[in-house]
């Protein structure tokens, strides 16, 4: 590739988080917009003649309005390559959005004017802050009644404990809104159609003064570091103060950064050599061809098709000639790709979440990425037992996609799954009768409490209705405690017998191995 420290600086690799309703798909529909990928932007909740949100492809996301999976979205913008990542915001799909976060060099975080710092966005920032990664506010629908600038901005820092600084003010809200001021560029952009309140203007240009006054300063290496974040107001679904956002998010977000190793290198993106690590799996994003895709996030070095790689885990040597980029559901070859890129590898099941790929001999390991023990489980039920292929395999690649957890009967051959949250079983469901054209049923098994024994440590005679048996995907065996004080007797009456929380977000080559009790404590 021609220009390839031209093509790196150029680069722009983000996340959107938010709480579930703050207008975070609706905001990427307008990037998309403005970067001409799409005609017409779409909402979650958009129907009837309101065209559905590109960014959800997913059947039941256009059915429910809910997005309950991370898009992988490219487009160019005065002379940017961008790459947005656009997370589910529901907490129960909290894993594929923190996994994400590992690939991004800044995040977005939308806040819905109307109500402020909600609970799972106060969550996913702090996975942000503990990377110290950029973190850029979007304060969404002040064309709706919204609570006071100063106040927003004011919980923005005393709740997540980071010091803001403006880039545009808000003149007005609601039926009363005038517009937005840009203070970068000392002027007023007007909303469209706004009803004349010369009072309101005013009262805004007293707190502007307050602002410059006492505010805190413009320092763009605080920025760099996520410790201080650029806000912004605007609407997204009318597309106000949209424009002005991108464009100093452009200005002043980083290109693609170092990552370090396992064995504690800094791998910076200007390396010639390739390297690159898997953050998501997706089967079935085309129905046509079953096909699963595993998405790469290329750390350093030149992608080229056809090239020869390794997998780290297994040492397993790779050509890479089908990778995609993508729009949505929509596609296109890449020939090239460089650092901050995300490629969408077509996969027959070769890729695992976290593995490292890399090329020459010269061995690289990335940390691993966070997976976390499920707290709700159900056995699955085929219901038509003349469809046990298809049933088989749908189970085995939404389980490779990380998103719930298959365990099976220590005795006999019943399925059971985990998830973190109920959501993932309705997804679940639906995808294996709309993807696979089997269905299924749940059994209840309700909140369980999983944890690991050591194979040699194992005696079934200690399963009872207060333990239940079972085997993980791998034949490790787990108990299923049906609460905390079931586990804590069980100790009492086993002491040598040593129960693990297994979960590789506790492992020394974890991104949160500083982290983790806290971690765990949030989730």
């Amino acid at each position: 590739m021609e220009n390839f420290q031209e093509q790196l600086q150029n680069r722009r690799t983000f996340a959107i988080i938010s709480h579930p309703d703050a207008g975070k798909t609706t905001l990427t529909e307008q990037l998309l917009l403005h970067g001409g990928v799409i005609r017409e932007a779409g909402t979650v909740k958009g129907r009837g003649s309101h065209k559905l949100a590109s960014s959800d492809w997913m059947a039941i996301e256009q059915q429910r309005g809910i997005s309950v999976t991370s898009s992988v979205l490219q487009f160019d913008y005065d002379g940017k390559r961008i790459n947005i990542l656009d997370t589910p915001g529901h907490e129960d799909f909290s894993e594929d959005t923190y996994r994400t976060l590992m690939a991004v060099d800044s995040v977005v975080m939308v806040v819905d004017a109307a109500k402020g710092i909600e609970p799972q966005t106060k969550k996913l920032f702090e996975i942000v802050a503990q990377r110290g990664i950029p973190v850029f506010t979007f304060f969404n629908k002040i064309d709706r009644d919204a609570r006071p600038a100063l106040d927003l901005v004011d919980e923005l820092e005393s709740i997540l404990g980071i010091q803001a600084y403006p880039m545009n003010w808000p003149v007005g809200s609601g039926q009363i809104l005038q517009g937005i001021y840009d203070l970068q560029n000392d002027q007023m952009v007007p909303f469209k159609n706004a009803t004349a309140h010369p009072e309101v203007v005013t009262e805004t240009m007293d707190e502007i003064e307050l602002l410059r006054d006492a505010g805190n300063a413009f320092d763009q290496e605080a920025i760099s570091r996520g410790k201080l974040t650029p806000v912004f107001f605007g609407s997204a679904l009318v597309n106000f103060g949209v424009t002005e956002f991108l464009r100093e998010y452009l200005t002043y977000a980083p290109a693609p950064s170092a990552m370090g190793t396992v064995d504690g290198q800094q791998v910076t993106p200007d390396k010639p050599q390739f390297t690159g690590f898997v953050f998501k799996i997706q089967a079935n994003m085309d129905p046509r061809h079953r096909d699963r895709i595993a998405f790469v996030r290329i750390v350093s070095g030149e992608f080229s098709r056809g090239m020869d790689l390794t997998l780290q885990r297994n040492g397993k040597k790779l050509k890479l000639s089908n990778v995609t980029q993508f729009m949505a559901e929509e596609r296109e070859n890449v020939q090239t790709a460089v650092p901050g890129d995300i490629i969408g590898v077509y996969d027959t099941g070769n890729f695992q979440i976290g593995d490292t790929i890399y090329a020459g001999k010269q061995a690289v390991q990335f940390p691993d990425l966070p997976t976390f023990t499920p707290e709700l489980f159900n056995r699955v039920i085929a219901k038509d037992v003349m469809k046990q292929k298809s049933y088989h395999k749908g189970i085995e690649q939404l389980v490779q996609e990380g998103t719930i957890q298959l365990y099976k009967s220590w005795q006999g051959s019943d399925y059971i799954i985990g998830a973190v949250g109920q959501l993932q079983f309705e997804v679940f469901q639906f995808r294996m009768e709309n993807e696979y054209n089997v269905e299924i049923q749940f059994e209840s098994i309700g909140s369980k409490v999983a944890r690991w024994i050591a194979p040699e440590q194992l005696d079934e005679k200690m399963a009872s209705s207060r333990n239940l048996l079972v085997k993980d995907r791998y034949d490790q065996p787990v108990f299923l405690f049906e609460n905390k004080f079931a586990m804590n007797w069980f100790h009492d009456k086993y002491p040598e017998v040593k129960l693990e929380k297994k979960c590789n977000a506790i492992s020394k080559h974890c991104f949160f191995n500083s982290y983790c009790k806290r971690f765990h404590t949030m989730i």
